[in-house]
């Protein structure tokens, strides 16, 4: 991960913080699962007070870039868009099992739902 702070930018350092890592979250230069330093550890590296890279990252833990996971530490957050689908995986996969469909029949109910949504690709 490399950051560049500007002093003379009109921008605030904790915005540029917040900026630059989500622009390289969103180009993919960090990519989903991508550990962050801690918080210290960047403004150390930064030249910045801990309590300005503290609130660029709770900035772009509300915009959902990043994820705080406790004291295992700051990660790059999977898109928005990976997420729900994720989600609705997991659902399906709970409700599957609880109606009794094996494993097989499971996936291959999924396969026919996708062919059905994206047409007849596999």
């Amino acid at each position: 991960m490399s950051l560049k702070i500007h002093i003379d930018d009109s921008a605030p350092p904790y915005e540029q913080v917040r900026a630059q890592i989500s622009e390289q979250a969103r180009a993919g230069a960090l990519p989903a699962g991508y550990r962050l330093p801690t918080v210290r550890g960047l403004a150390e590296s930064l030249g910045l007070a801990v309590n300005t890279v503290a609130k660029a990252y709770r900035a772009l833990e509300a915009d959902g870039v990043i994820e705080t996971r406790g004291r295992n530490g700051t990660y790059v957050a999977a898109p928005a868009a990976t997420r729900e689908a994720s989600m609705a995986a997991q659902a399906y996969a709970e409700r599957a099992r609880r109606l009794g469909l094996d494993h097989d029949t499971a996936l291959a109910t999924v396969h026919d739902a996708l062919r059905a949504a994206y047409g007849s690709r596999g």
